[in-house]
């Protein structure tokens, strides 16, 4: 007889609860969120100044627009507090082992805090013809 021998577990969950969907609608809203956010961030952000701007002497926005940074930080605000809600009540509903584990979640949430924290360091470094990190970040 063997000793580490697994018995088949036999599931016992009737159907998905509130708990469950509430879950997966926090998560689909907080992704939708992001997107927003990185829409809108297209509009906020200084354009970049290119050779052919330059040679016709076209105008080019070199600074933040900020009154729709205030909107930015709220739909990231609120997509990281919705993965944050989603994650909290898929650790309490699930019991098994092989429940879900939700990496994308944790991905998600790493996504929103690089992109947040980036934002923040560009929103401050002023864009000059030569700073290569508002180059590398933009292109």
């Amino acid at each position: 007889m063997k000793a580490a021998q697994k018995l088949p577990t036999k599931e016992r969950r009737k159907s998905l609860d509130f708990w469950f969907y509430l879950a997966r609608i926090l998560t689909i809203s907080s992704w939708i969120a992001f997107l927003v956010a990185i829409y809108i961030s297209y509009f906020v952000a200084p354009e970049t100044n290119y050779g052919v701007l330059r040679y016709y002497k076209i105008e080019v926005r070199k600074f933040w627009l900020t009154p729709l940074t205030g909107y930015l930080y709220l739909i990231i605000w609120f997509s990281a507090a919705g993965i944050y809600a989603a994650t909290l009540i898929d650790k309490y509903r699930s019991r098994r082992r092989n429940d879900n584990t939700n990496y994308n979640a944790y991905f998600y949430s790493l996504l929103i805090l690089f992109g947040y924290h980036l934002f923040c360091i560009m929103s401050l470094v002023p864009v000059k013809r030569h700073n290569a990190l508002c180059y590398m970040v933009f292109i």
